[in-house]
């Protein structure tokens, strides 16, 4: 028997394939915009014919309606977005912290994965289909799930890496084609741009960056045009690198590892990236124990990796995951790319973020971190942090030091109040 028969005997109706979820099953659904919007509406719209469901995943770019069904289902949530922060604070939804290159790891045995729903490109002449835009822990979920479940839709790219799977692997296939997610571009104001400029005056030709997405990473992107062979070895990229890969200042010629390719994990952005990195072999993805693992980060020199926060003290202790103890969005790759870089011959690691949130009225660098808030990345590990006023350079740094470093780059209108608590704090 051919793959094109064994195809016609695996395809089903939504509904049809989702029947052999079973009540208590652990549910692990393909991430960001690789979710499969099809599968999931199918299954929120069944919700009675299923009982007590946890259903598993990082960042959902939909509304995840299913988590409001109570009683059919249950998220666990690895990473907190914007559709499922609210229902982790609501106390219906759980959520599990972990190192981005530690999830597929977590599929093994601590989570182990009875149904994964999928989303996947239009199958080859050899029967092979791609997961396209996101490869991360969705393909350990594939390879470990008891029951495989895959949305085949023609629009998904055909990426190159470690992104195939035959359909001999998976259990039943469901045919709909749909838009692939896309991310609106940041809108770059002036504070952006600052940050972007400081950030730019650390990057050097021959580079190799990290760099998430938003309107900050954007901003940095549009500093680089000047620089020379730069490198990506990120878990993510978006739109703001095409212009750089065009005028050839992106060209990966100085990496140690995946020398002349792009390396991610996933993708989020517009159709026009998405058509970019179809049948690209200049961008390579592959799973995100290998991308976002600190050991494989460190083998490239020069490693520079961007990241955000939410708020930082005078200690450089990093939060960048909570407001006070509600969970707003997750450890990410921030700390397994901050552990590559000091592992990387003239690696460095910087933190962006605005001086201030609220409008102006909170003051994002504080004297001690609120009350219940996440450290996501320790004082031990901070290098560079940049907001709008500059660069505070804490690595090596006395407490003391770090102290004015970071009272320095403020806001203006907290300094004062800042400097008062780091005196009563040294004794000054």
């Amino acid at each position: 028997m051919n793959w094109e028969n064994r195809y016609k005997d695996k395809l089903l109706t939504a509904e049809e394939a989702l029947k052999n979820i079973k009540d208590g099953d652990r549910v692990v659904v393909g991430h960001a915009a690789g979710e499969p919007q099809y599968l999931l509406n199918v299954l929120t719209n069944n919700a009675e014919n299923y009982k007590n469901i946890e259903v598993v995943h990082m960042i959902s770019l939909t509304d995840s309606k299913y988590a409001e069904k109570i009683d059919s289902f249950r998220h666990n949530a690895l990473f907190a977005g914007s559709s499922t922060r609210k229902f982790i604070s609501r106390g219906i939804a759980d959520y599990t912290p972990s190192f981005f290159h530690e999830i597929p790891k977590l599929f093994d045995k601590t989570l182990e994965v009875d149904v994964a729903l999928i989303q996947v490109s239009s199958p080859d002449e050899h029967g092979f289909v791609s997961l396209g835009v996101s490869v991360d822990y969705t393909l350990r979920a594939a390879k470990k799930a008891k029951t495989l479940i895959a949305q085949i839709n023609k629009n998904m790219p055909r990426t190159f890496g470690d992104t195939f799977l035959h359909l001999d692997e998976i259990s039943y296939i469901v045919k709909k084609d749909e838009n692939i997610i896309e991310i609106p571009s940041p809108k770059i104001g002036e504070v952006e741009k600052k940050i972007g400029e400081y950030c730019s005056s650390l990057i050097k030709d021959g580079d190799t960056l990290q760099l998430g997405i938003g309107a900050i990473p954007d901003a940095v992107l549009t500093f680089l045009k000047s620089k020379k062979d730069l490198g990506i070895h990120s878990e993510m990229i978006s739109d703001g690198i095409l212009e750089l890969i065009k005028m050839g200042v992106i060209t990966n010629k100085r990496k140690q590892t995946f020398v002349g390719k792009t390396l991610v994990t996933f993708i989020m952005g517009s159709k026009k990236l998405y058509d970019y990195v179809d049948n690209n072999p200049n961008i390579v993805f592959y799973p995100v124990d290998i991308v976002n693992h600190p050991i494989e980060i460190g083998k490239n020199d020069n490693m520079v990796s961007i990241n955000s926060a939410i708020q930082i003290d005078l200690m450089g202790q990093v939060n960048a995951e909570s407001i006070g103890s509600e969970q707003f969005s997750g450890t990410g790759g921030q700390v397994d790319f901050i552990r590559g870089t000091s592992f990387s011959k003239n690696g460095r690691s910087i933190i962006v973020l605005p001086s201030t949130a609220g409008k102006g009225k909170i003051s994002r660098i504080v004297a001690t971190l609120d009350e219940g808030a996440a450290i996501t990345t320790t004082r031990n590990e901070i290098d560079y942090i940049i907001t709008e006023y500059g660069i505070a350079k804490l690595k090596g740094k006395t407490l003391k030091e770090r102290g004015m470093e970071l009272i320095n780059i403020a806001h203006p209108d907290f300094r004062e109040v800042l400097y008062k608590k780091y005196k009563n704090k040294f004794k000054l």
